[in-house]
């Protein structure tokens, strides 16, 4: 069953120089099953085995470190030559790791290495994980705690738990070694990055985000970026428990989604915005037919009716790209009752603002800002790199009346994540757009271990759409818009 998986070894009675006779099968490897024999290339003569590098005076982990390091390379060398690598799709992972025990340990002993149980164990898994997953960084997208994975040259990685980052003791052999690990993501999704397309953004197997950097433009080594993927979908009541807002807030949002508000989550980087956003989808009535556009597929929207769209960038020949803009206007064509777009960053606002305004109400995107106002600017500025031409109050017009709400996402110095705010746009004062805060996170003190205290309060304002969520079935108490005073 397992013999497809191995390159059909030659004819003739030809041995691996150095052995006198076949090793014996032992009961539980491969060949007893008789595999090797079809799923083994040519044997080749063995090459004299590396010595470890003389280190001098160090630690006896990192000499044991960079004598695994010398046999992983010999290993994962030789493993590619025994391996028919195009047929492993499919392959079962407890029949594939057996394989890769099997010719690792054939190799070791004829190269005459002698590695203790631990030792052996560990070249394995990293051995499995060079030839299936993405090597080095394959235990960090394990790691359930992890939530970004941060490469800056072979030699430092970093990674982010719990909002804080650390550098961890994973290592790259070299720089080709990473290299080698880019191209591999890359390759599987049909891009690529090299000297005259230094940059890429891809999606790995799991839904992650990945972006890289190499060289000449990443001058220390290739700058690499993975956002996880997070497999459980956090829900409002999760976001409340782990203190991002507070009830009173959650209740207000239940009402400004189901009665259709067009909303904008705003925040920086790594601020939550796309999980906040995933989290306000639960509050979209399931009959409702949604399609999100994304430039990277992130959004886990708790919905039946959902379509789901990714722009994809320009071949080698620079054709054939399908920009966020491209897909917004095919969504207009589509029927949606809401759309939903991951991230407005270009000149796709244009349409997004025309669907919130035309009959789409209830949509939702995310926007770089650090704070209501700033959003605001920003989608001004993003209307007038468009290249259309509009009088600045017009614009603004435009905005005020196809926004209803933004929520400000922020990742604090504690590293928590908080929505610090949730700001109303009322409308127009002239020339400029008149919004209230009814939510904030208020911030009180600091602990000695660097937590921030604070606490969550309304402002004292009543909510501008009060009589509409009253119309909707919503009719929120007026005692959430009470403040509440520090403790």
């Amino acid at each position: 069953m397992f013999a497809k998986y191995k390159k059909p070894a030659p004819t003739g009675n030809a041995q691996t120089a150095g052995q006198d006779a076949p090793r014996p099968a032992q009961p539980d490897a491969p060949e007893a099953r008789g595999l090797s024999k079809v799923m083994r290339k040519p044997v080749v003569a063995a090459e004299a085995p590396r010595r470890p590098a003389q280190v001098g005076e160090v630690d006896k982990d990192v000499k044991r470190r960079q004598r695994l390091d010398e046999i992983k390379t010999e290993m994962h060398s030789r493993l590619l030559d025994n391996l028919n690598l195009s047929a492993l799709e499919g392959a079962k992972e407890t029949e594939l790791r057996a394989e890769i025990t099997s010719i690792v340990s054939e190799q070791l002993n004829e190269l005459g290495m002698v590695l203790n149980r631990e030792d052996r164990q560990t070249l394995n898994v990293e051995l499995f994980d060079e030839v299936t997953g993405l090597g080095p960084l394959e235990p960090l997208l394990k790691d359930p705690d992890v939530n970004d994975i941060l490469v800056n040259g072979p030699n430092r990685v970093f990674v982010e738990r719990a909002g804080k980052l650390s550098l961890t003791e994973v290592r790259f052999k070299d720089e080709r070694h990473l290299l080698r690990i880019i191209d591999k993501i890359v390759s599987a999704v049909g891009r690529r990055v090299d000297e005259s397309n230094p940059y890429v953004d891809a999606r790995l197997k799991d839904g992650s985000r990945f972006n890289a950097m190499v060289p000449p433009v990443a001058v220390d080594g290739s700058l690499v970026s993975i956002r996880k993927f997070k497999k459980e979908k956090l829900g409002i009541d999760d976001l409340v428990r782990f203190g991002a807002f507070s009830e009173e807030m959650a209740a207000y949002l239940q009402a400004a989604v189901a009665t259709r508000l067009n909303v904008i989550v705003s925040g920086g980087t790594g601020s939550g915005k796309t999980t906040t956003l995933n989290a306000l989808s639960s509050f979209i009535d399931g009959k409702e037919r949604i399609l999100t556009i994304e430039d990277t597929a992130e959004l886990q929207l708790q919905q039946v009716h959902v379509g789901r769209m990714e722009s994809r960038p320009p071949n080698v020949e620079g054709k054939g790209a399908v920009t966020q803009r491209d897909c917004l206007r095919n969504a207009l064509r589509m029927r949606p009752d809401r759309i939903i777009v991951g991230e407005t960053r270009g000149e796709e606002v244009i349409d997004m603002l025309q669907a919130m305004n035309t009959g789409h109400d209830g949509s939702m995107t995310t926007i770089h800002a650090n704070n209501a106002r700033d959003a605001i600017s920003r989608l001004e500025n993003m209307v007038a790199m468009a290249g259309i031409e509009m009088p600045l109050k017009a614009v603004r017009a435009q905005v005020s009346s196809a926004v209803n709400l933004i929520v400000q996402a922020s990742r604090l110095q504690d590293g928590s994540r908080r929505m610090v705010s949730i700001t109303e746009l009322t409308g127009m004062e002239g020339e400029v757009i008149s919004m209230q805060e009814v939510f904030r996170f208020q911030r009180t003190g600091l602990k000695p271990d660097g937590t921030i205290i604070g606490h969550f309060t309304a402002c004292g304002v009543r909510s501008y759409f009060a009589d509409r969520f009253r119309q909707w079935g919503y009719d929120l108490p007026s005692s959430i818009y009470e403040p509440i005073a520090a403790e």
